[in-house]
């Protein structure tokens, strides 16, 4: 039977599902695989089996590695919180309280391995599945909750401080998160009390199963670049996708934590390191310049999340610009295989 791909249960700008294919024919057969900036988690998600070695992954949005260690750790919580219809109400007060923990909720990532919390993961899953284009748990708007009349309201303060933008809901079939189930083998069929899942427990069941050995961190990217990390467990591969660069003509916040210039520095590491590690380097048609020993691979999305939020039609436009850029220990490729075949992320 045929399997379908595991993903990420929610949207996220950027994603390389399509292009998997491709990145880990050239990172081959490795014992030790880093990616700083996990996002969607869909490079690592695809990666063929079977394989040992080490997986360590990062991300600096505390929201976004909390989902990933509360998946990891209780998915059946996970999908608890986050099954939920789409309400507009919900949306804007759940928005709001996320906005209030993700300070608390980032220190604690950074400072316990073992931290999580499993409702403000899958509230924030299902807010990202209900909220339409960028933005979501910015912390930066006009609407603040604040005590009135002897209760927590939402209301309009100007643009003093921080708050929460009010946002559309995305209705699509009206049911939240996707109940899509996923068919991964026998992983995600059962649960520990061995009755039967469905839909979305399935899913976070199967993400659960496979994240069982990954180290999920939270913080700098350059944290997870040092030889401690990489070349000290074997033969190392490492994903690098930060947020693209100001050289990239695109459109700013597209992510929660988002740093136009972050790219850079991750480029300099990388020129620096392509003898020692194979290392792949996304981003837009001319936001870098490699050297000619690099491999330089163009390939195209559909526009993606793009199309639906901000990006509009430069989501479309900016889908024909996607890079990728491979050192010179990855594996040649004499010719590259279908990139235009496969899921969109």
């Amino acid at each position: 039977m045929k399997q379908d791909k595991l993903q990420a249960p929610f949207p996220y700008f950027g994603g390389k599902s399509r292009i998997a294919h491709e990145i880990w024919a050239r990172f081959g057969t490795v014992r030790n695989y880093v990616e700083p900036f996990y996002g969607s988690g869909a490079t690592l998600l695809l990666r063929p089996q079977p394989f040992s070695g080490t997986e360590t992954v990062n991300d600096k949005d505390g929201l976004l590695a909390n989902f990933w260690r509360a998946v990891q750790a209780d998915p059946q919580a996970v999908a608890h919180y986050a099954d939920w219809p789409v309400n507009e109400n919900d949306l804007h007060a759940r928005h709001a309280w996320l906005v209030g923990v993700k300070d608390g909720i980032q220190s604690r990532l950074e400072g316990d391995p073992d931290f999580y919390d499993a409702k403000v993961a899958g509230w924030w899953c299902w807010g990202m599945c209900c909220w339409i284009g960028s933005g979501f748990c910015s912390g930066k708007g006009p609407w603040q909750v604040v005590e009135q009349d002897g209760a927590r309201q939402l209301v309009h303060l100007g643009n003093a401080g921080q708050g929460v933008n009010r946002q559309r809901v995305h209705l699509g079939d009206g049911r939240g998160v996707n109940r899509k189930l996923v068919h991964l083998g026998n992983a995600g069929q059962e649960a520990s009390t061995g009755s039967e899942l469905d839909g979305i427990y399935a899913w976070m069941q199967s993400l659960s199963d496979r994240l069982a050995r990954v180290r999920v961190c939270c913080g700098d990217w350059s944290r997870l670049c040092s030889d401690t990390v990489t070349i000290i467990h074997g033969e190392t591969a490492v994903f690098l996708d930060p947020p693209y660069a100001d050289t990239a003509k695109r459109t700013s916040e597209l992510y929660r934590q988002d740093d136009e210039s972050v790219a850079h520095k991750v480029r300099e590491w990388a020129i620096a390191n392509g003898e020692r590690m194979r290392i792949c380097l996304a981003g837009y048609e001319g936001e870098h310049v490699m050297p000619d020993e690099w491999e330089c691979l163009a390939w195209k999305t559909s526009g993606g999340y793009g199309r639906l939020g901000s990006q509009g039609s430069q989501g479309s436009q900016n889908a024909k610009r996607e890079r990728l850029w491979f050192s010179p220990r990855c594996v040649r490729m004499d010719k590259p295989a279908d990139m235009f075949a496969g899921a969109i992320a």
